[in-house]
């Protein structure tokens, strides 16, 4: 079951870290390992989510999915979109983004440092948002407590995440512009940031906008399920439990694909935090989306909910870490490996306190309050 649900995934991460390793060296190879447990462990909730709906849909658009699907998710989010934000930042097409990155690296070395300001900007507010608003809302497990509940009482003033995204992404933008006014030669890239910072938020507001209506999509349609089954009830038939098809299918697929890209937007992002070398972005991205497509499929097969409840706040403080990084990288060089082993030790660390509240609450027969998830969480 297992090799059967995760071959590929096995298939795919052999061949990309021997071809990492073979092209571009040990370097290449350990980048690429850090993206990919960065991807999975950003995408783990993308899985869990995925799971729920994909288990409402027929075989035919099941296959569907985790046919058309991956090959967006893979080659559409993990590969021509690294490429286009170069292109974008850069101001080349896309097709001489990818031949300066073969023919004269080089070159593409120093149109990707000329624009990473814009990049960084763009990156770090998207992810800055993604990190807030999960920071600041009231949920019922928490692991580091002594900080999520101050927050999530805060998170009760509406707009408070977008406030401080913007105030820090002027104080980014005023930091640049003294230190380009003190210093000779520094050219001034605070305008540039303002910018890219702006389109990074009202991205993500748009991400968020397209997500919930198809949402709503799909709640609608539920609701109009769970009448037909009453209806059933009431007049003495057995409700069927077929997978939904035709108009209903369509706009839960369609709902699957906008979630799986707005997750994708902060793994694509967060490499930038690593390395701007698209070739190691796409390997080591690609191979976290087979293992999040292959664990969807798992958990729709075993019909089983993620149990490592605090792995899901480790990805998201990575993602703060990640935000704040890419900030700094503006003005400052921070090692590459440096920056991935920050976010994989935020990640390892949830996974370690789950594994210990899943302990404390087997030895006491699994009732345990809340209260009780915050102790056996270690901290």
């Amino acid at each position: 079951m297992l090799l059967r649900t995760f071959g590929w995934s096995f298939a795919i991460t052999v061949i990309g870290l021997a071809a990492a390793a073979w092209g571009w060296g040990w370097e290449a190879f350990g980048i690429v390992l850090i993206l990919s447990v960065l991807e999975i462990s950003l995408s783990f909730d993308n899985a869990v989510v995925n799971a729920g709906v994909l288990k409402k849909l027929n075989a035919f658009w099941q296959k569907i999915f985790l046919t058309i699907g991956i090959l967006i998710a893979v080659f559409g989010m993990r590969l021509v979109f690294p490429v286009v934000i170069v292109a974008i930042s850069a101001k080349v097409g896309p097709i001489e983004a990818i031949n300066l990155a073969i023919d004269d690296p080089n070159r593409y070395e120093d149109l990707v440092t000329d624009a990473h300001p814009a990049i960084a900007a763009f990156g770090g507010m998207f992810l800055l948002m993604i990190f807030l608003d999960f920071i600041f809302e009231d949920r019922d497990i928490k692991w580091l407590g002594w900080i999520e509940r101050p927050l999530a009482k805060l998170g009760k003033l509406d707009m408070l995440s977008v406030t401080i995204s913007l105030i820090v992404l002027m104080a980014t933008a005023m930091t640049i512009a003294t230190n380009a006014h003190v210093s000779t030669g520094h050219a001034d890239k605070s305008a540039t940031v303002l910018l890219s910072g702006v389109a990074g938020l009202i991205t993500y507001l748009l991400v968020g906008g397209l997500s919930g209506h198809f949402e709503n999509k799909l709640e609608e349609e539920e609701e109009r399920e769970h009448e037909a089954e009453e209806e059933a009830r009431k007049a003495g038939r057995q409700p069927t439990m077929v997978g939904l098809a035709g108009k209903a299918a369509f706009f839960m697929f369609l709902y699957l694909e906008v979630l799986d890209a707005s997750f994708s937007f902060d793994g694509v992002i967060g490499a930038f935090a690593i390395t701007n070398h698209i070739f190691w972005m796409a390997l080591g991205l690609g191979i976290g989306a087979m293992y999040v497509r292959s664990l969807t499929v798992y958990l729709v097969r075993q019909g089983t909910l993620d149990d490592y409840v605090f792995l899901e706040h480790g990805a998201h403080y990575a993602i703060g870490a990640l935000a704040v990084l890419l900030l700094v990288t503006i003005q400052y060089q921070v090692n590459e490996i440096v920056t991935g082993l920050i976010g994989v030790t935020l990640i390892a660390w949830s996974f370690w306190s789950s594994l210990r509240r899943n302990r404390a609450l087997a030895g006491e027969g699994g009732d345990a309050s809340e209260e009780k998830s915050e102790v056996t969480s270690g901290v």
